[in-house]
């Protein structure tokens, strides 16, 4: 938005594993956030600091939080998401919901820029409503769409929303539990309130330590080359550690299974540390 739209936008941030004051925040303007962050590991913990009179819109992306966690759709007047995260689908597929307030400001206001078809959700100053009732822009795939009903499916038959946020929870807990009875290993976030239940990131704390990046990238490495978990590395910008995912379609037994290879993964490579040194 500020570099491309060059719009005069206030933007806060907050380092890994934190988030922003959002009782600091002016809910009287428009608010684009995210709602649980995969590389840093924290979430909202809730949607109490966003007022109910507000007069700005809350622009909310909420990609790796939908089917996980309890949005407050009451708060949110945009609201995107992917269903390859949660539900584990294709990837580059979005969905967007609109609240009411955000269907006015559509139907009142028209960019000074243009749009490329794609993004265009209004017609000649009208919402254009079929694209909410299946009608399409551009045509998907429909084996994709197909697989995002099945695990929709799944979801419902197995409980719907509470057992999906209930199975993420669970996943995380496993870790968070691992991680207190160890004090050579820690939750990214600060706040126990806004850890996230999807993206779960560690960071190691043990003083033998001497390279934290190159340490976490070789535990990584070694659970990769026994089969254990894959992809578990730290995002390239954040702290050294590692990131598990803990979405609904992860069985919190396969958590619980790799917990005890992570715990040999660290001691292994503290002892090829000793060793080199």
């Amino acid at each position: 938005m500020v570099k491309q739209l060059k719009l005069d936008a206030q933007v806060t941030t907050a380092e890994y594993g934190r988030i922003v004051d959002l009782a600091a925040v002016d809910w009287d303007t428009d608010v684009v956030f995210t709602w649980n962050g995969t590389t840093s590991g924290v979430r909202v913990p809730n949607g109490d600091a966003i007022p109910a009179d507000r007069a700005g819109l809350t622009i909310c992306d909420a990609t790796s939080a939908a089917f996980a966690q309890d949005l407050p759709w009451d708060k949110l007047d945009v609201v995107t998401f992917s269903w390859q995260k949660v539900m584990g689908g294709e990837a580059a597929h979005g969905m967007i919901v609109l609240s009411p307030r955000a269907v006015e400001r559509l139907e009142s206001y028209t960019p000074a820029w243009p749009l490329p078809k794609i993004f265009r959700l209004t017609k000649g100053g009208k919402l254009i409503d079929g694209i909410f009732r299946g009608e399409t822009i551009n045509t998907p795939s429909m084996l994709c769409v197909e697989d995002y009903l099945f695990a929709l499916d799944w979801g419902q038959s197995i409980g719907g929303l509470p057992a999906l946020i209930a199975r993420a929870d669970a996943n995380a807990r496993a870790i968070w539990d691992f991680c207190d009875a160890r004090d050579w290993i820690a939750n990214l976030a600060e706040d126990p309130a806004t850890r996230s239940n999807t993206s779960v990131c560690l960071r190691f704390t043990d003083p033998r330590i001497a390279d934290g990046a190159a340490f976490a990238k070789a535990v990584a490495k070694r659970l990769e080359a026994e089969g254990i978990a894959l992809d578990v590395g730290a995002y390239r910008d954040a702290p050294p550690g590692l990131r598990i995912w803990c979405g609904a379609t992860v069985e919190t037994a396969d958590i619980e299974a790799m917990l005890p290879w992570l715990d040999w993964a660290f001691h292994a490579e503290i002892a090829a540390q000793a060793a080199a040194a």
